[in-house]
């Protein structure tokens, strides 16, 4: 038995006809069927008389945004419209006032939560670079584009940088971003995993960095830093570190201790000579030490 055609009446037809028969005004929020993605547009199927046209630039304002990447053919969408006729027939409509709503709120929880995220950044301007979240265009001051100084600010363009939001001004429509705590964490972590793997014994060659009256910051030839402590610069007993020691001079040291991601360094733990704490030596503010160098070493028994 052949199949039966079935027959088209205009019951079938009766939702698609009444809805052509609807006055569309600027602001109402429509529901179509995606039917075409360009690299420029979106074309819904709103069962009107009219099809619907979704510009790019009325829902993302990236200029790295993909279309195509976020919309498919069948997609079910909602847009409010913007425009009743764009003077092809068309009802004009646009994602942006409702996209733009959530991103800001979406931006403020980021802010007050201090939530860290990725941005690329897009183009350098006047004292600063633009990277896009969500389709907001954001400002990252050079100052807060890094935990440091930044020379040329054309050697970020391009680059994936983490960031957390400082200001999210929905009604002025500010947003402003910084990297410099994302990339101080950053440089404090990879230090630390640094110190992680220096070995406690480990005898390495030095530069003396600065001097305090409770010690000296030796620059390692692993460029970490560590601190010499006065205690542990001489088996004799001193009360400031230049009596011994001067800035810029090369230093032979032990790493006693990484406790706390800090290195602690010894030099005594190097000498060969007795302890002995029978001798004090002063040091004045002029600068001038009672007993210098030579008169540490002259304890010193030579084999």
């Amino acid at each position: 038995m052949a199949e039966e055609t079935k027959v088209e009446t205009m019951e079938d037809y009766a939702a698609e006809l009444e809805a052509s028969f609807k006055k569309v005004r600027t602001g109402d929020n429509l529901t179509g069927v995606i039917i075409d993605v360009t690299d420029e547009k979106i074309v819904v199927d709103l069962k009107y008389y009219a099809e619907g046209i979704i510009l790019k630039e009325d829902i993302n304002a990236d200029p790295e945004y993909s279309l195509k990447e976020e919309y498919h053919v069948g997609d079910e969408i909602t847009a409010t419209v913007v425009k009743t006729d764009d003077g092809e027939g068309n009802i004009l409509l646009s994602l942006k006032q409702a996209k733009e709503e959530s991103a800001w709120e979406k931006l403020e929880r980021m802010m007050e939560e201090r939530t860290v995220l990725e941005v690329k950044i897009a183009e350098v301007v006047k004292s600063g670079v633009v990277a896009y979240v969500d389709g907001i265009r954001g400002f990252i001051p050079a100052s807060k584009l890094s935990d440091g100084y930044v020379e040329d600010l054309e050697t970020f363009n391009g680059k994936t940088i983490g960031v957390t939001v400082i200001t999210a001004d929905k009604e002025h429509k500010k947003l402003v971003l910084s990297g410099r705590e994302v990339a101080r964490q950053k440089r404090k972590e990879e230090k630390n995993a640094r110190i992680a793997k220096c070995e406690v014994g480990a005898v390495m060659e030095g530069t003396v960095d600065s001097i305090m009256p409770y010690g000296a910051f030796i620059e390692l030839e692993n460029g970490l830093s560590g601190l010499l402590h006065v205690s542990r610069i001489s088996k004799q007993r001193i009360k400031h570190p230049s009596v011994v020691l001067k800035e810029g001079q090369k230093v032979t040291v032990k790493i006693i201790s990484t406790e706390n991601n800090k290195i602690s360094l010894s030099m005594k733990d190097l000498a060969e000579e007795p302890e002995t704490e029978t001798e004090v030596f002063d040091y004045k503010e002029t600068g001038a030490a009672t007993t210098g160098l030579g008169a540490l070493l002259r304890g010193i028994e030579l084999n």
